[in-house]
């Protein structure tokens, strides 16, 4: 062929066409993430506003009936059968994530934002592990009584494990104004918490079933079905529980009955400054409490105030060790003398295995009279990790440099029990009131009054509101007057039907000084607490085992009932609940 000819045969002949250009990296990650979002989005959306209407239900917002909502709210999403148990977990985690880390910002004030996110992620884990164990079960019949139980049983998770817990965050502590508040004179912290996690998953429960009738059976004539039944006298029960219990609990805050009274007053001397630094203002601080012991010391003599028969101090308002050093006990001796009673001192001791290498303290409250010096004791029995001790300082190190700032307290073991002018007084100091079993100890073993010194002056006020609400319920738990002093507040005189009667403000020097009623008698949750709260954990432990027998047999079944009968072979069908189930 000429060369001619080649040249227009090659010419004619059509381009090749241009092959479709890959997409970058990132618009294959954009893409994947909107494929793995937008079938979630709304249910994402839920659980982020579940956990904000789970923290304003808490101090310092105190909408207690938005406890309910947020639980209803996360039940939705949890029930959805698109939803499977690892989404379960995400969307459990999710909304603990945002419930705690606009619950406790409080603890980033000082310490930094690490220490403060981290514990917020630790205890929406626990939130997780409820999501994915709901998931399991919400195919059982009457699935809010187990949802509620696994909700109490992660409650328990996070009160325990690790380092002894953080019971910050239990939704019965938000509920100090709310009316199934009498229900912890029947079983503590848990039982409320179960009531109000029953109430907010049945109303769930009731709506979707409601509007699945109303799309499905109404125009049938179909009665409406049991599932509607069952949650309704779930809440009806909780109700009628909570109204046969307020009357004794209204009659307890109302001050009837033959118990002895005395006078206690509540010494808020405050501190310099708030910080971590406060401690190196200890002269200050003693001086300060010292001094408005005194000032009421000059009420009293004027008329203006009763005699107190004791007097509480807070937590670490004498930081020098009145044992081994003079001047404070002097001081000390001065202003019990003033006031003619002995004080609750709130110090810190050298334990006996002190060295300069381990430098153990205890944080102990002794009873201090003008004439007698010091008498009995209590050490603090659970004590603060990352705090007032630090679990695997060498690691921690690493993350804060506040790590070296934390203490080497050491716990007590004695009775939760001083006696003060002949009176028995449980003493639960700051932390150890947020523990179910410390405040149970110290009635048991006989006290008629409890007494909660404490220090917040490392934190700010929305903490000590949350703290109160702690001493609020435990006032109710065991039908005790409760007195709350705080270095810089909040002060309290709590009656024993959870009413405050009497408070200081925030960060300024104050006393207050109150006629409280000795008590003797035992609640039934003083009595049966831990059993009660076994109790609801292992209806929760066996819902979870029942799930998994009734899925795995759910699952052979299928599989029976996919296998060929003629031992032909069979086509695959797709298992709807399988492609339901999408996270």
């Amino acid at each position: 062929m000429a060369e001619g000819t080649e040249e227009v045969l090659q010419e004619s002949e059509p381009a090749a066409p241009e092959q479709p250009q890959e997409p970058g990296r990132g618009a294959r990650i954009a893409a994947a993430l909107r494929r793995f979002f937008e079938p979630r989005l709304v249910r994402l959306a839920a659980a982020v506003v579940a956990g904000l209407l789970l923290c304003a239900s808490f101090p310092p917002f105190d909408l207690w009936y938005l406890s309910f909502l947020a639980l209803a709210l996360l039940a939705w999403v949890l029930v959805d059968e698109r939803t499977t148990p690892a989404g379960g977990f995400g969307y459990g985690m999710l909304a603990g994530l945002v419930f705690y880390v606009l619950l406790l910002p409080w603890i980033s004030n000082f310490v930094g934002p690490v220490p403060w996110l981290m514990l917020a992620a630790l205890e929406a884990f626990f939130a997780g592990v409820f999501g994915l164990t709901a998931v399991l079960v919400r195919r059982l019949p009457g699935w809010p009584v187990w949802f509620a139980a696994l909700w109490v049983t992660a409650e328990w998770l996070k009160s325990t494990v690790p380092f002894g817990g953080f019971p910050w965050g239990v939704v019965a502590f938000s509920q100090t104004d709310g009316p199934l508040l009498p229900l912890a004179q029947l079983g503590g912290a848990p039982l409320v918490s179960f009531a109000v996690a029953l109430v907010g998953f049945s109303l769930t429960a009731i709506v979707l079933e409601s509007v699945r009738h109303w799309r499905h059976d109404h125009r049938t004539g179909a009665a409406a079905p049991p599932e509607v039944f069952i949650p309704g006298i779930c809440i009806a029960l909780v109700l009628l529980t909570t109204g046969l219990a307020w009357p004794h609990v209204r009659k307890a805050g109302a001050g009837s009955g033959d118990h002895p009274a005395i006078n206690v007053a509540a010494i808020q001397g405050n501190v310099p400054r708030l910080g971590l630094d406060f401690n190196a203002q200890r002269r200050a601080v003693l001086d300060n409490h010292v001094h408005e012991t005194k000032e009421l010391a000059e009420d009293v003599r004027a008329g203006r105030a009763p005699q107190p028969q004791v007097v509480i101090w807070p937590e670490n308002s004498s930081d020098i060790d009145p044992l081994a050093n003079a001047d404070a006990a002097e001081l000390i001796s001065a202003a019990s003398s003033a006031i003619h009673a002995p004080i609750l001192v709130g110090t810190v001791l050298t334990a006996p295995e002190y060295t300069r290498d381990n430098p153990v303290t205890t944080n102990s409250v002794i009873v201090w009279d003008g004439a007698n010096g010091p008498g009995e004791r209590h050490d603090k029995a659970i004590v603060q990790p990352f705090g007032e001790y630090l679990p695997w300082r060498s690691f921690f190190r690493l993350l804060s440099p506040y790590a070296d700032r934390a203490g080497y307290f050491v716990p007590g073991n004695g009775s939760g029990v001083v006696t003060a002018a002949g009176v028995p007084i449980g003493v639960t100091t700051c932390w150890e009131v947020i523990f179910d079993r410390a405040a149970r100890r110290s009635v048991l073993n006989g006290a008629q009054l409890l007494a909660v010194p404490a220090n917040n002056a490392t934190f700010d006020e929305p903490m000590s509101v949350q703290q109160l609400a702690f001493a609020r319920l435990r006032a109710v738990e065991h039908d005790r007057y409760v007195v709350v002093a705080g270095t810089t507040g909040i002060s309290a005189v709590v009656a024993p039907d959870g009413h405050v009667l009497e408070r200081t403000e925030f960060f300024q020097p104050a006393y207050l000084d109150r006629q409280v009623r000795l008590k003797t008698d035992l609640t039934l949750a003083t009595r049966w607490g831990p059993v009660i709260n076994v109790v609801l954990v292992g209806v929760g432990v066996a819902a979870l085992l029942a799930a998994m027998l009734h899925n795995r047999n759910l699952t052979r079944r299928r599989q029976a009932d996919a296998e060929p009968q003629d031992g032909s072979a069979a086509a695959p069908e797709a298992d709807t609940d399988t492609e339901n189930e999408q996270g």
